[in-house]
């Protein structure tokens, strides 16, 4: 008979889940008044997809024994970096604002999103098999380095720097999860600096985001135009909001009201207390993942739960951060809220590798 799922931790996406739909619905009136689009079209693929389809795989996959990825695991990685090198060749990989992040194969989708749960279930198991010499430099933190290296190497070319620096949380929260050293912390985080100078360097728009970070009223109709619509949006609504639907930034100001700018759309119109709400919703669903992890019966087990709630949790406080000018802007969208079918279809896929491991705790 099989063993039921952790229920709290059930609870806390299916509350992200219902209220994301509502916002998503909300937030998309303001785009289709601007582009005259269907409400059909927008919301096919996020409930086709993302919800009936992701909730699908997740169902089938938290049947699937945890343990049963194990043996594939480098597999699923290699096919996850073939997948994302596949977006550079003409007539497959697809283009859009600057970026070529997504692949044509009769859909449409995002392989960095199946990236990011192929690198997980492959540092997990890597992690696991090392055990104790992870305080070992030869077997620790240099092949983590290489890696994060080949990783960052895929997304950076596309580019792609919100879901590498996921990834990077979700990868460095795993080892340390595993016993990393002080030592091996500091030498990351000057890594991480030095990375980011260079990358800053090398690709303007990172440098403008960090300049509009410092300076977030130097170029008010540039860039510094979205933090500062969102930050209106968001003070605009008050401790009890506008009320569902009655956003006013979503129609004519905020950029993206149904991707990067939907928690502003939602705290306009539910206010404070609605903000705090999604926040905390985020908070319960990393709380109870946690518990799992604890609660896990062995180290690959308990090392691929820190690394998905880490994903989740990392993307969604970025995106929340950055709306709220505390972090410098992002591309990143809110986990289960924002549009994006191919990510809400693989984060529920990754939910469903937790709720199997909720089957077996101790």
């Amino acid at each position: 008979m099989t063993k039921p799922v952790y229920k709290p931790f059930l609870i806390s996406v299916i509350f992200l889940l219902v209220s994301g739909l509502f916002i998503f619905a909300s937030a998309s009136l303001g785009l289709l008044a601007r582009d005259g689009a269907s409400f059909t079209s927008v919301a096919f693929n996020q409930i086709v997809f993302g919800i009936i389809g992701g909730g699908v795989a997740c169902v089938i996959i938290s049947r699937i024994p945890y343990k049963k990825w194990r043996p594939y695991s480098f597999y699923i990685f290699i096919v996850a970096i073939i997948l994302n090198l596949l977006v550079f060749v003409p007539g497959i990989g697809m283009s859009h604002g600057g970026a070529t992040r997504w692949l044509n194969l009769g859909i449409s989708f995002q392989p960095s999103e199946f990236l990011k749960i192929a690198f997980i279930l492959y540092f997990a198991a890597w992690l696991s098999g090392i055990k104790n010499k992870i305080e070992d430099v030869r077997f620790g933190m240099l092949p983590t380095i290489i890696i994060l290296g080949i990783v960052a190497g895929l997304l950076l070319a596309q580019p792609d720097t919100d879901t590498f620096l996921t990834i990077a949380f979700a990868g460095i929260g795993m080892y340390v999860a595993q016993g990393a050293k002080w030592r091996d912390l500091v030498i990351f985080g000057i890594l991480a600096v030095v990375g980011l100078g260079i990358i800053a360097s090398f690709r303007p728009y990172i440098m403008s985001r960090i300049t509009t970070f410092i300076h977030p009223s130097s170029d008010p109709q540039g860039a510094g135009y979205q933090v500062q619509q969102s930050l209106i949006a968001i003070g605009s609504g008050g401790f009890f909001g506008r009320g569902f639907g009655q956003s006013i930034q979503k129609f004519n100001y905020l950029p993206e009201p149904i991707g990067d700018s939907i928690y502003a759309v939602a705290s306009e119109e539910f206010g404070l207390i609605g903000s705090v709400g999604i926040i905390l919703l985020f908070v319960l669903f990393s709380l109870m993942g946690l518990k799992i992890a604890v609660r896990s019966k062995d180290s690959f087990g308990r090392l691929i739960v820190v690394g998905i709630v880490i994903l989740v949790s990392a993307g969604s406080f970025m995106n929340i951060a950055s709306m709220l000018g505390l972090i410098p802007l992002g591309g990143i969208p809110l986990t289960f809220i924002s549009h994006g079918g191919t990510a809400l279809f693989f984060s529920l896929a990754e939910v469903g590798i937790v709720m199997n491991i909720s089957r077996d705790l101790v």
